[in-house]
């Protein structure tokens, strides 16, 4: 009787066990879906400014789509406008450069770990930019400008980090460079810093 006994609760156990893992595995597997889903966009970029003898501001919207916990790619747009301005010893205003950007690109991320990813942004920027100078070779003052108009390529690699704030909503921090290093390029020899919030990341 005892062994009928130990062999209904082994049984038992074993159903409830297979149950509870059914129940589960269930639970862990999203439904399969096919097509676009609009839970896996995303929307956002960077918007900054720095003023002064250096002054720059910075919209850069970005828009893509998560394809999985991995990958994520998308189009960018670069919309800067800055000036440079440069002094003599006594603070007088020698050289002033101005410019505005505007341009974009695509974007690509892989995220080895949801926090984490790995950034590659090959992108095209239209520079118009206008030069000042204030004084001729004499000394004399006597202001010249002159306009220029080009197109840069560069390509931005780096990392970052992005952490959820609430639902869809998070902010990303990242750290590029442009490894193309056109002597025209607007991010010059320098480490890119950004920081943003958006929608999906």
């Amino acid at each position: 009787m005892k062994k009928l006994l130990l062999s209904l609760f082994l049984l038992a156990g074993m159903q409830v066990t297979y149950a509870q893992y059914y129940k589960t595995d269930t639970l862990r597997r999203p439904p399969v879906q096919g097509g676009f889903d609009p839970s896996k966009l995303i929307l956002g970029g960077a918007v900054g400014a720095v003023f002064g003898d250096y002054t720059n501001v910075n919209i850069s919207p970005l828009a893509g789509y998560r394809f999985n916990n991995y990958v994520a790619a998308g189009i960018n747009i670069n919309g800067q406008y800055g000036q440079n301005r440069y002094r003599d010893y006594y603070g007088n205003t020698t050289q002033r450069d101005t410019y505005t950007i505007l341009g974009g690109g695509v974007w690509g991320r892989v995220y080895p770990i949801p926090q984490l990813f790995a950034h590659v942004q090959p992108e095209y920027n239209s520079i118009s930019q206008k030069t000042t100078y204030y004084y001729d070779n004499t000394g004399a003052y006597k202001p010249s400008t002159f306009k220029s108009n080009y197109v840069v390529p560069s390509l931005l690699l780096g990392a970052g980090y992005t952490q959820g704030v609430g639902g869809r909503v998070g902010i990303s921090f990242s750290i590029l460079y442009d490894v193309l290093q056109d002597s025209r390029s607007p991010y010059n020899n320098s480490l890119i810093y950004r920081a943003g919030v958006g929608l999906g990341f």
